[in-house]
This record gives C-alpha cells, sequence and structure tokens, in this order.
C-alpha cells in the first residue's frame, strides 16, 4: 500500500518528477575508469573537472519545446592508479560534486542546490598483452562503488531530497569492467580502443527516513575510440573521437519501477590530449548526444565538457603517456 501511494504521489506531482528525474545527472563514474598501466611500479595521478548540463526534455525520443528546466553538475574527480605488476594493477576514484536544478514558470523560478563528497570506485585490473595479436592488450576488471557521500540531506524545510540530488547514493555496487586497445599497422601512431563497463546497483534501505528502498537502475555503458599522435612545437599533441553508448534501467522504490527513469543515449565525443612533459598530461573532452530514448518525459542531456590534468610517475624509466 505505502508503494502505491508513493507511485500515486509521484503522478500527481509530475511536473517537479520530470525535473528531478534523470538517468544523466550525477558523477561521471564509468566515464572516468581505466587507467593506464605503464608497467611495474608505475603511479598514475589525476584531476578533472567534469561539468555536466541538462536542459533538453525528451519524452521517449521526442524532444519538447520546452526549456524552462535547467539542471546542472558541476564534478571534481580525483583517480590514484598503481601497477604492482606489468599485467595487474589497482585504481581508486574519489568524486566531489554540486548539483542544481532549475525550474522557471509563469515569471518565477525555483532553485534547489546540493554538494558534498560522492561516492568513491575501487577496482582492481588485470592487463593481457598480445591475446588477439601484437600491439593488442586486453584489459579486465573488477570493483565496487562504495556509497562515501551522503543520501539523506534535506532542504530547509526539513524534507529529504530526491536520490537524483544527493551527493551519494547510499549504496554498494558491483562493478565489472574490459577494455582492449590496438595499435594499427597501416599507421603506428594510431590506436582502435574499446571498452564497456556493466554497473549492477545495490540498495539504499534509509531512504526517506527509513520509510522506503531506493534502487537506481543498472547501468551498462560501451565506448569505441580512435586515438592519433602527432608532434608540433616540440609537443606530442593525442586527439581522438569516442563514439559512447549508455543504457539506464529504471530506478526502483520499495521493487516498482519509479516512473520517467531510464533510457538509453548515444554521444560522440571529441577528445584532445597534451603531452607537456615525459609525467604530465592536459586533457579535455566535449560529449554531445546524438541521440536519447527516454522512459516517459526526463531531462536529458544536452552537453557535457571535461578538462583535466594527469601525472605519472614510472620506476626506474620514463615513458610518453598513451
Amino acid at each position: 500500500m505505502r508503494t502505491v501511494l508513493l507511485l500515486l504521489m509521484g503522478v500527481l506531482a509530475l511536473p517537479q518528477i520530470y525535473a528531478q528525474t534523470c538517468c544523466s545527472g550525477g558523477v561521471p563514474l564509468s566515464n572516468n575508469l581505466g587507467l593506464p598501466n605503464e608497467g611495474k611500479g608505475s603511479f598514475f595521478f589525476g584531476l578533472n573537472y567534469d561539468y555536466n548540463n541538462l536542459n533538453t526534455l525528451n519524452a521517449g525520443t521526442d524532444k519538447l519545446d520546452d526549456d524552462s528546466r535547467l539542471r546542472i553538475t558541476h564534478s571534481v574527480l580525483l583517480s590514484l592508479g598503481y601497477a604492482f605488476t606489468d599485467r595487474f594493477s589497482v585504481e581508486t576514484l574519489f568524486t566531489w560534486v554540486d548539483q542544481s536544478r532549475t525550474i522557471s514558470q509563469f515569471g518565477n523560478e525555483n532553485l534547489t542546490e546540493t554538494s558534498g563528497i560522492g561516492d568513491a570506485v575501487f577496482l582492481v585490473k588485470y592487463a593481457i598483452p598480445d591475446l588477439l595479436g601484437a600491439r593488442t592488450v586486453l584489459n579486465l576488471g573488477v570493483g565496487t562503488k562504495a556509497p562515501f557521500g551522503k543520501s539523506d540531506l534535506t532542504t530547509a524545510q526539513g524534507l529529504q531530497l530526491t536520490a537524483d540530488l544527493q551527493p551519494g547514493s547510499g549504496a554498494w555496487d558491483i562493478l565489472g569492467w574490459a577494455s582492449i586497445s590496438k595499435g594499427l599497422d597501416f599507421r603506428p601512431s594510431a590506436t582502435l580502443s574499446g571498452s564497456f563497463t556493466y554497473r549492477l546497483t545495490g540498495k539504499n534501505n534509509s531512504y526517506l527516513n527509513d520509510t522506503s528502498i531506493y534502487e537506481f537502475g543498472n547501468v551498462v555503458q560501451t565506448n569505441l575510440g580512435y586515438t592519433d599522435q602527432f608532434l608540433l612545437f616540440n609537443t606530442i599533441f593525442n586527439p581522438g573521437v569516442v563514439v559512447k553508448y549508455r543504457k539506464a534501467f529504471e530506478d526502483q522504490i520499495d521493487a516498482s519501477d519509479l516512473p520517467n527513469t531510464g533510457g538509453q543515449w548515444v554521444f560522440v565525443r571529441p577528445e584532445l590530449s597534451v603531452q607537456i612533459s615525459p609525467s604530465i598530461a592536459l586533457a579535455t573532452r566535449l560529449e554531445i548526444p546524438v541521440h536519447s530514448d527516454v522512459v516517459g518525459t526526463q531531462l536529458t542531456p544536452t552537453l557535457r565538457f571535461t578538462a583535466g590534468i594527469s601525472y605519472k610517475l614510472i620506476k626506474n624509466k620514463l615513458n610518453v603517456l598513451k
């Protein structure tokens, strides 16, 4: 009976739900997995800023003529990786997130904003070189997303904010990750790569002040990319382009599907990294949606931009960052 009442309340509050339920807001965890293994003893550090703008309202695949709703997420992502051997490595991802939701109607503007430490990722990886031929590396990883962030923030009136506006999820997730890269024979400086991530989400058993159980939908993400390398002004530049597919299953509250959650998206992501020294690189990428198919009516991504710096330390040798 409690579940029926919650779903009924959601349906009666549809204008508000359209602004709240979006499956591509929040911290971009899957986008930032897969640090390179540069060999035994190598250490990798990365610091990135991510800006995600959602100002497109979709019903299924149809874009609605409505720009009164805006969702913006600012994220700071700290990545750390260490290789114990040439094949075995670990990486961690720590996050901080600031999220805002603005609804503009009838000359009035309603702003809700939250910020704080987000969830973290711990991943164990194993590299298999030359499994599918020369200059090919297959990487396999398994890990978890730990609920470091708060999931019970409230408004000034003492009402608990919805799950998608919380810095953390309040649940442990299981992550499976795989990537493969292949150096191209016809152009030795170029690399073709692909990756796959699956996130099996856990349950937040203390949602809405311990009155409900909330579970974000499982997520599948794949990437296919091409990267090249050239020298200009004695500096190495690495341009690339990635096609990304992401599918999020519907969220659940008390084991019942939540309306206006879930969907699938296709993005194109041009990238550029600059090797300013043997150990330090700068990188930027712009993610543009080319296809959005959401369940019900939801805000969906309009634009995403990421920029950051990385540092690598390799024991007893120096390599160019790939």
